[in-house]
């Protein structure tokens, strides 16, 4: 190979390097061991081998979707979906790459085809196409694995006169497109000259770089002009860091003129991933393989009444309320409008009935009218909750009506004879009445499913019988990542500190005997592992429980010290760690970075 080939491979190809904030750096090293953690760094630069499907199992079943999806997969419908099995071959210049990725692949589907009854593992199915198949973990047979492939050696057909056409995507979009995605205008920077619709271009990604005022920045305005020459911005930067390559869906100056749409279609990729996008909606939940196990964990059970204290996109909530065969109540909150009207979509889309969404705070969860002996507040704000759940519904029947009536009179009797008493504040009758209001006027057009978030003001203490707490995180472990500089010690200790107060609201929110599950999705011991030993520590009725399924592997064990003691945390005993799960991505099962403990209340 010449040194221009050569140069060529070098620059079209895909070998990120993830930077890390130095303090973090020399953090996580201190935990995990240097070989370890640069094996971490790798695995998150790339996505996970395979995409992992929920099923309905109360809409459909695991033949009926195996059979679409074989269905869809022989008719093309479904991109990259057949990247391992048939359709596309690969060519003998990529063989090398695609057989060492294959290699892990099969390590992975191979750990699954074990049987061990240690960890409760049946032999796995293999189905007619080998590029589906279904997980054979205890109670995970709902659960479908379909394979993917990579990194591939992309050909760019350049000419040694002419110059490769170029796009350049922010990161968020490079890290979407690595996953399947297609590229959307919004996330195009920047483009080559004289590129007209349906031509053919090599897609990289602007990683942040550090800026002259210490943050970080891609230093590339939106809509520049790039002309294939070291001239370029960021073009030594560009080295190793292109994710494909796709045609055109308009020219270049259209690209900056839209506001949404398709911009670049990609018809070769590094990872090869199938797309489940708008395809067999209600039917199946494209989600992490952890995720699915955090639900599994919290073991629901049917008549319970469950809350999932930060739940969008509502994978888990709709995860749980599957679980309990949507019998029982399974209340869903999230601070964001938006994220409350996506958490009611999806449980209206798999026909789950007994999910109620609201907008609240997790850090304002427990109810704050109910103060003291002040027992007439407190069935007040029973009797609004119970007649807010029924509204929430939008399914009145007679008798319902006929209970509302019933609710809406004894709530005037209570205003009548409250007064001002209550949490320490004027509370107005107007308010007081607004629930009833509401109801009696009808949902209106505001209120009807669809329309608007429902607001909540909390909920009473021990009235759960088990949380769900997958706290907001630094989500160090989601991949493909290929930037994690900005986060930095202070904020991965704010991180915790707000993670902290969440568990204080969810261990006054379940009862004596319940269950709390907490899992982030952040390779961070700081918000995993000593979260759990500020819990032990604080709340002597609580213990860590066994869990089931058990996937993933045990917690990190002994101490940190660092920065000349400025830095300390304590993690778990040896008998502690084996409780909890905590998911590697550089291990073989090739998920992402995901942390689960599962606590039992005692009494309080």
């Amino acid at each position: 190979m010449d040194s221009s080939s050569s140069s060529v491979a070098k620059r079209y190809c895909y070998n990120p390097n993830l930077r890390w904030n130095p303090q973090v750096e020399e953090y996580f090293i201190k935990a995990y061991g240097a070989d370890h953690f640069t094996r971490i760094s790798e695995a998150l630069t790339r996505p996970s081998c395979y995409s992992c499907i929920r099923v309905n199992i109360l809409k459909s079943t695991n033949e009926a979707v195996i059979e679409k999806l074989t269905r869809l997969l022989q008719g093309g419908t479904v991109d990259d979906l057949h990247c391992l099995s048939i359709g596309k071959q690969v060519s003998a210049s990529t063989a090398g790459d695609v057989g060492l990725r294959e290699e892990s692949i099969d390590c992975m589907f191979n750990l699954l085809l074990e049987e061990t009854p240690k960890n409760g593992r049946k032999p796995m199915k293999l189905l007619k196409d080998p590029s589906i198949c279904q997980c054979r973990y205890a109670g995970l047979d709902h659960v479908l694995f379909v394979k993917g492939s990579g990194p591939h050696s992309i050909h760019y057909g350049n000419q040694p006169d002419q110059s490769v056409k170029e796009v350049i995507v922010s990161r968020k979009c490079a890290e979407a497109v690595l996953r399947g995605a297609q590229i959307f205008v919004p996330g195009l920077l920047a483009c080559s000259s004289h590129v007209e619709k349906g031509d053919i271009v090599a897609v990289s990604v602007a990683v942040e770089q550090p800026s002259a005022d210490g943050g970080w920045g891609v230093g590339l305005t939106r809509g520049t002009v790039l002309q294939g020459s070291e001239a370029d911005p960021q073009y030594l930067e560009r080295n190793g860091m292109y994710i494909g390559q796709g045609i055109t869906k308009f020219s270049r100056a259209g690209m900056f003129r839209a506001s949404e749409g398709i911009a670049v279609e990609m018809t070769d990729r590094v990872y090869r991933l199938p797309s489940f996008h708008n395809l067999l909606e209600g039917e199946i939940f494209l989600q992490n393989l952890p995720s699915i196990v955090a639900a599994h964990v919290l073991d629901p059970q049917q008549g319970e009444r469950i809350l999932d204290m930060c739940a969008a996109p509502g994978g888990k909530t709709t995860a749980i309320a599957m679980l309990m065969r949507d019998n029982g109540e399974v209340i869903a909150i999230d601070r964001s409008h938006n994220k409350v009207m996506d958490i009611k979509k999806l449980a209206a889309e798999m026909d789950l009935t007994c999910i109620r969404a609201y907008r609240l705070d997790a850090l304002k969860s427990v109810s704050q009218t109910v103060v003291g002996a002040d027992v007439v507040a407190t069935n007040l704000d029973r009797e609004i909750y119970d007649i807010t759940i029924m509204k929430s519904s939008s399914r009145l029947d007679n008798g319902d009506m006929h209970r509302v009536n019933m609710d809406r009179d004894k709530i005037d009797a209570e205003i009548m004879s409250m007064g001002n008493r209550g949490n320490g504040r004027y509370v107005s009758k107007k308010e007081l009445r607004k629930p009833t209001q509401m109801m009696k006027n009808g949902p209106g057009r505001n209120h009807s499913i669809g329309g608007r978030a429902e607001n909540s003001k909390g909920f009473l203490p021990n009235s759960f019988d088990r949380v769900l707490l997958d706290a907001p995180c630094s989500a160090l472990g989601l991949r493909p990542r290929l930037f994690a500089a900005e986060e930095t010690m202070e904020s991965l200790q704010t991180h915790a500190k707000y993670q902290r107060k969440m568990f204080d609201q969810a261990v006054q929110l379940v009862r004596t005997g319940g269950v709390i599950v907490y899992s982030t999705c952040t390779i961070n011991p700081g918000e995993n592992e000593a979260l759990v030993r500020y819990a032990l520590d604080t709340y002597k009725f609580l213990s860590l429980a066994p869990q089931n399924p058990k996937v993933g592997g045990p917690g990190l064990v002994g101490k940190c010290e660092l920065f000349g003691g400025k830095h300390a945390e304590t993690w778990l005993t040896q008998s502690e760690a084996e409780l909890v799960q905590r998911f590697d991505p550089s291990a073989t099962l090739d998920t992402i970075g995901f942390f689960i403990a599962k606590f039992n209340v005692g009494q309080k």
